[in-house]
């Protein structure tokens, strides 16, 4: 059977509940199409996040890693097409969780400038769609935590020649976090609904060894 490791952060910055969390631990255990999922928080620090996952994914044997991430003010599921060698929180005005700021640091000096990611993302987005659940193709996964571990991940994988998929899924914010003052208008994603999502986009993952030349009408600019 077929391993999928999922990864989430915990809460961070602003963020009191992430919206990372709560589906990972949902789905950990479940048999989805063939693959067991295993569930990991990992850290929300820099370099500490790819060290931990890359452990995780040694004692796993994933066939898959799928990563979870918070994208306030998006209203819909984004799967990430593109991660950049490039760190800079200091723009969002915010530290990682061990009080780091980096501006204009590379995730790996010697690296690519980034990397696609190699799940299938058309057939994971309509797949999502078709299960009634908002999801679009986004083509920024900014440059904090998540666009980090991406493409650490993603570095690794290809450093190592591993046979390995990953992707990244980014998720709007929990109502609970929507309904704080500082948040009030922003959309929202129950964890029901979000979780609902990751399943249909789990089956698909599962169905296509490659992605399908299908066009994903998107509403999303980034």
């Amino acid at each position: 059977m077929d391993t999928i490791l999922i990864t989430g952060f915990g809460a961070y910055a602003n963020t009191p509940t992430n919206p990372a969390e709560k589906p990972a631990l949902s789905l950990d255990g479940e048999e989805i199409a063939g693959a067991r999922i295993v569930s990991r928080i990992v850290s929300g620090a820099y370099f500490r996040c790819i060290e931990e996952t890359v452990a995780a994914m040694e004692e796993l044997k994933p066939s898959a890693v799928l990563m979870l991430g918070e994208y306030g003010g998006r209203s819909m599921i984004t799967l990430e097409r593109i991660a950049q060698n490039l760190n800079d929180c200091a723009r969002y005005d915010v530290t990682d969780t061990a009080g780091v700021t980096l501006q204009g640091e590379l995730t790996a000096p010697d690296g690519p400038v980034g990397y696609y990611t190699t799940v299938p993302i058309r057939a994971m987005t309509q797949a999502m769609r078709d299960a009634g659940v908002p999801t679009d193709i986004s083509d920024s996964a900014a440059t904090f935590c998540c666009n980090h571990l991406m493409y650490g991940v993603l570095h690794h994988i290809a450093e190592n020649k591993l046979s390995v998929r990953a992707g990244w899924l980014h998720l709007p914010h929990l109502p609970e976090v929507a309904a704080m003052i500082q948040n009030l208008g922003a959309p929202s994603m129950s964890v029901d609904t979000l979780v609902k999502g990751m399943r249909a986009g789990i089956e698909a993952l599962q169905e296509n060894s490659e992605d399908q030349n299908i066009n994903i009408i998107s509403k999303m600019l980034i």
